[in-house]
């Protein structure tokens, strides 16, 4: 029977990182866009997470 591996979340946040930079490195508009969407998210403004 195998073990099951840990979870990495730092990891994982990496190869986020690494996926994605690329794509925001030189569009800085498109990055804040992105930015200020889950900002709006996570973050709305009558302090209720939307689904």
């Amino acid at each position: 029977m195998q073990k099951a591996q840990k979870y990495d979340a730092v990891k994982e946040v990496r190869e986020i990182r690494d996926k994605l930079s690329p794509e925001f490195m030189n569009h800085s508009e498109k990055l804040r866009k992105a930015l200020k969407g889950a900002r709006e998210k996570f973050f709305p403004k009558n302090g209720r997470k939307s689904s």
